[in-house]
């Protein structure tokens, strides 16, 4: 039998959704988790954490994106001075591999890994706060691939654009991506209007389940060696395809008719970059739904 080989890793944001259920994945596995990267010989890193509320007047920096791109820096630059991180992962965003054109007049043909999220495009279903969010996680994202061309490449860095993550939570709240999900049967208008915008930008909504995400990232460090961009989501309903799975499975939440009424079909996503690497999902469509409304149900967020 062989042997299994254990690391020591580094986690930020190991507090939120994702970082919280990595970090209890990886301990399960028998790894070693720190949450700093000062002289505690990590192998790997986890950049899970991201700015998200921007304050002028306390903040060095002009905006969001300005701040996440320094945030990256800082992460990736420690990783080298450490001489001993092997690799760094950074938990990116399907927001920023929109299929649209430069132009936004039309979509190409699929979501890959060559897509980047145009800035000067005007959406139906935005507002400051979610564009702010969009450019700093697109320019996070180019900021640490850029690392992969570094001294001969002697960091390596990946990144997961990580779609919708649904599912149960280790948190006491329900967490905004579920929230996002569950908006068809809360009638949450801020969160409906996420929805709408999510399918306005990429064409469909890409889904993953928490799982699957952890997974996904642990996959990360388990390969012998492993760089560039990748697309990390198991399914990629629209938004109708949402509603009437809601509507045959949970048929006492009343759903609005604008959303059973949309498109059928959305614009192709292809995540096989990860799964030709060898990884599986394991979580469907009905799958993360469910969960995610048994979360939302445990938490009080959706009344039965």
């Amino acid at each position: 039998m062989e042997e299994k080989s254990y690391s020591r890793v580094c986690i930020t944001g190991g507090s939120g959704f994702v970082g919280s259920c990595l970090v209890k994945k990886l301990l399960e596995k028998g790894h070693t988790v720190h949450a700093t990267l000062r002289n505690q010989g990590c192998e790997y890193v986890f950049h899970v954490a991201t700015p998200m509320l921007h304050n002028t007047q306390s903040s060095q920096y002009k905006d969001t994106a300005e701040a996440a791109v320094a945030g990256v820096r800082v992460i990736a630059d420690a990783c080298i001075r450490s001489k001993t991180v092997k690799r760094l992962i950074y938990t990116a965003s399907v927001m920023s591999s929109s299929p649209l054109t430069e132009d936004g007049v039309c979509f190409k043909s699929c979501v890959d890994e060559t897509c980047w999220t145009p800035f000067d495009v005007s959406f139906t279903y935005t507002n400051d706060f979610t564009m702010g969010y969009i450019k700093s996680k697109t320019l996070a994202e180019k900021e640490i691939l850029n690392y992969n061309e570094y001294d001969n490449s002697r960091l390596e860095v990946v990144t997961l654009a990580c779609g919708v993550v649904g599912g149960e939570t280790l948190l006491p709240y329900v967490p905004s991506s579920v929230e996002i999900i569950l908006s068809l049967l809360s009638g949450n208008l801020i969160f409906s209007n996420t929805l709408k915008f999510l399918q306005e930008l990429l064409g469909s909504i890409p889904l993953v389940h928490i799982e699957d995400i952890c997974q996904a990232h642990i996959f990360c460090i388990e390969n012998q060696s492993m760089k560039g961009r990748f697309l990390c989501a198991a399914t990629n309903p629209t938004i109708r395809a949402i509603a009437s799975s809601f509507q045959e499975k949970f048929p006492e939440y009343q759903i609005a008719k604008e959303f059973i009424e949309g498109p059928d079909k959305g614009v192709t996503f292809d995540s096989t970059k990860l799964m030709k690497m060898g990884f599986e999902y394991a979580y469907d469509t009905k799958k993360i739904l469910d969960d995610s409304v048994a979360c939302g149900r445990r938490l009080g967020h959706l009344i039965k």
